[in-house]
């Protein structure tokens, strides 16, 4: 959706992505797809190499930009103060699917697209972008070892996730509500598990003080002999 206050820059970004969605399906992500894409979008010619000159996986990065801000638009909008961290997951994970909308042909065909050899790398970075996202926007402070293993779950969760709700042709999604209804009951359990085993940690004598004690009195001990 383009809004009012955008600039020249970005509101051509936004028309070249949208053409390209609508082509995608039966063209692929390729330059000539890209090249159709401005001519339908009105865009001089060119345009492609403008505003994306990292071509096609550049335009697919964009587009996944586009559907992060949509989650983090989304969540926003929700009465956090009243949700369970489950809820608030689940509901970023849901806002990443549904930000597809009627484009899972060009979603599909963009995961192909990154499967090539050129593309590797960036199904990794959307990846954790997207888990990313979903956690600021729920009011994830973390920054130590936390910080990293909620993204590396998460990032797993939307992977297999939007691979399932990719593969559903139900309208209704039930069966890929239900697939991210198990990965997110994983997650919680995982974070669980870490809980548990920090807290025991923390219960546990600090090495450093036993060895010193240790020292110590062995020390005293040679003196007294």
């Amino acid at each position: 959706m383009i809004k009012k206050d955008e600039n020249p820059s970005e509101i051509a970004r936004r028309r070249l992505l949208a053409a390209a969605l609508e082509l995608a399906p039966f063209e692929g992500w390729n330059s000539k797809m890209m090249r159709e894409a401005v001519a339908d979008a009105g865009l001089p010619k060119g345009a492609d190499e403008l505003y994306f000159p990292g071509g096609p996986l550049e335009l697919i990065d964009y587009w996944n930009e586009v559907c992060d801000q949509t989650v983090t638009n989304d969540l926003e909008k929700l009465d956090q103060s009243k949700m369970r961290i489950r809820d608030k997951v689940t509901a970023g994970v849901l806002s990443r699917m549904y930000a597809i909308g009627p484009h899972e042909e060009a979603a599909r065909r963009a995961i192909a697209r990154t499967a090539l050899p050129d593309g590797l790398s960036l199904s990794p970075k959307v990846l954790w972008r997207a888990a990313d996202t979903i956690w600021r926007g729920i009011g994830d402070t973390s920054t130590d070892f936390n910080y990293y293993t909620k993204r590396t779950t998460l990032s797993a969760v939307i992977s297999t996730s939007i691979a399932a709700w990719l593969a559903d042709q139900d309208p209704d999604k039930e069966k890929a509500r239900a697939f991210l209804d198990a990965r997110i009951e994983n997650v919680m359990q995982f974070e669980k598990a870490k809980f548990q085993v920090k807290k025991g940690l923390k219960n546990m004598p600090d090495p450093a003080a036993v060895l010193g004690k240790m020292r110590h009195g062995g020390r005293r001990r040679r003196r007294r002999s």
